[in-house]
């Protein structure tokens, strides 16, 4: 549900809000643009299959920072629509279809780490085919479309409450207009399970197996170097590709805590919210929903941290753009190296956490 606050801001209010807005578009823009540039620049992180969801996610963040953010922060600071009834609901369309598509690309990378590393690599090569990613990526841009543009553009949305939604439209007082979005109790129902209930359930599924398998491995892995200690006592050196490897496991179960508590933390509020309003008669407050709005948008500016900047591949590549190509930042040579040490292999498949 995309409303205006009726209440309006103070002065200093648009200050801090124009501030802090401002502060996580650019955060978005540059980070998103960011990975696109180092996958497209950089020929190791083109083999990694998952980087394909991570770029096309960061195309569907560029774009609701470009094409959403600021038309929201424009109506915010200015307490107004001035951009005509039809643009608003084409900017409202591109709000649930970006959106969408940026948590179920989330959720498409989520499957793609969880047949990485808690299947055979046999499993995982005839799971995470081309066609198959390809299908994938195309589903992440189609399904939004039957919950954004077709039923909104068709007015099914507004089934029942066209008279509450003209209401809120027109602010006598203030002689403004708004850009509202309401929802009937179906739409909310349906958007809301397709949009983030079922995502996020499969995010939880999988997430919860990887980093079961990942302390497991971890596990097992110091049990074996423990196991091949020589008898008299004497240290022995652990074996680089395991230490390596355990490193990388116990790293990415962290890692995944850490996405989706921020998952959860930028958009629960706001889903939580959309399917309760319809049924308490609307009576959610106009701030409470934007600031639920904006938690979510600030995740499209998280996205290319959480799921690049902590690699160690990518945080390399940015290196090497951010400084024009500097050498100090370029991979040696893997010539005489059983596995680059850019790259992690987790039941013989390369994958992106680390």
């Amino acid at each position: 549900v995309l409303t205006s606050s009726s209440e309006g801001f103070g002065v200093a209010e648009k200050i801090v809000l124009l501030t802090f807005i401002s502060a996580v578009i650019l955060m978005a823009i540059l980070g998103n643009l960011l990975v696109m540039v180092a996958v497209c620049r950089d020929r190791q992180l083109r083999k990694i299959k998952t980087n394909y969801f991570i770029v096309s996610l960061a195309f569907a963040d560029l774009l609701v920072s470009v094409l959403v953010m600021p038309f929201g922060a424009i109506e915010l600071v200015q307490d107004n629509w001035i951009y005509g009834e039809m643009f608003c609901l084409v900017r409202t369309s591109l709000d649930v279809l970006l959106t969408t598509a940026s948590i179920l690309h989330l959720c498409c990378i989520s499957l793609d780490r969880y047949y990485a590393i808690c299947c055979q690599p046999l499993v995982y090569r005839n799971k995470m085919t081309p066609l198959r990613i390809a299908v994938m990526l195309g589903g992440c841009w189609v399904i939004p479309t039957f919950i954004s543009f077709l039923p909104i553009m068709q007015g099914w949305n507004s089934i029942g409450i066209i008279d509450l939604i003209q209401q809120r439209q027109f602010n006598k007082a203030s002689n403004s207009t708004y850009c509202i979005f309401m929802v009937n109790k179906p739409y909310a129902i349906t958007c809301s399970v397709v949009a983030f209930y079922i995502p996020f359930l499969l995010m939880v599924l999988a997430y919860y197996r990887i980093y079961v398998t990942a302390r497991e491995h971890a596990r097992q892995i110091r049990v074996l170097q423990r196991a091949g200690a020589p008898a008299d006592g004497r240290q022995q050196p652990p074996d680089q590709h395991s230490t390596h490897r355990m490193k990388a496991e116990t790293k990415a179960a962290k890692t995944l805590c850490i996405i989706m508590g921020c998952f959860c933390l930028c958009w629960a509020p706001f889903f939580i919210t959309n399917i309760v309003d319809p049924f308490i008669n609307y009576t959610v407050p106009g701030k409470l929903w934007t600031a639920f709005l904006w938690l979510g948008y600030i995740n499209s500016g998280l996205n290319p941290f959480l799921y690049a900047f902590l690699n160690k591949s990518f945080r390399r590549a940015f290196l090497i753009i951010l400084c024009c190509g500097d050498e100090r930042y370029r991979r040696p040579s893997i010539l005489g190296q059983t596995v680059p040490c850019s790259t992690t292999t987790i039941n013989g498949s390369t994958h992106v956490l680390r």
